[in-house]
């Protein structure tokens, strides 16, 4: 699976009534390559988001972000689509312009933790036609991405910023939105 065959399936998704379980179901009708390929675009896209310059965007959006919020950050980035995901790559103060007003006013976080594992959920449906977790399912999948040639990076990250007033700075936009709102 190609990378425009990924995010067709992210945008897809966006027009179904309950996205996560069409996506598992739609992955699960393919090949194990192609539910594998699919995870290494994934892979390949939330990675890329795994930087200091994003991680401060979230840090002014949400108020803080831990480790496990800024992964269900990054899913949620993902889970948007390929024209905003590449958009706030590029500028993540595009997010101040991007985030609905629904968010303040139903209490809700840009975070999708349900986008972490798609592609295994739907792996896991292909073999066992539940998606019950099951540690020798993750390894055979695990086993199939590593195949073709994925290999799980293991990197720390280094911020290149401080603090609050870095991030003040650097976002300004983002900082006028949620600095002293902060979503959730």
């Amino acid at each position: 699976m190609k990378e425009k065959q990924f995010w067709e399936i992210i945008s897809q998704m966006h027009h179904i009534e309950e996205p996560y379980d069409w996506v598992i179901n739609e992955l699960s009708q393919k090949t194990e390559t192609e539910i594998a390929q699919f995870e290494i675009q994934f892979e390949k896209a939330y990675m890329k988001a795994y930087n200091s310059n994003l991680w401060g965007a979230a840090y002014v959006i949400m108020g803080g972000c831990s480790d496990d919020s800024f992964d269900y950050f990054r899913g949620w980035l993902i889970g948007q689509g390929e024209e905003v995901y590449y958009k706030t790559i590029k500028n993540p103060d595009y997010l101040a312009e991007y985030i609905l007003p629904i968010y303040e006013q139903e209490d809700l976080v840009p975070e999708l933790e349900e986008m972490l594992d798609l592609a295994l959920q739907a792996y896991t449906v292909k073999k066992t036609g539940d998606i019950e977790w099951n540690d020798k399912i993750w390894n055979d999948f695990n086993n199939i991405v590593e195949g073709l040639g994925y290999h799980y990076p293991k990197v720390d990250i280094e911020f290149d910023w401080k603090d609050v007033n870095d991030l003040k700075e650097r976002f300004p936009k983002l900082w006028k939105r949620f600095g002293e709102n902060p979503l959730g």
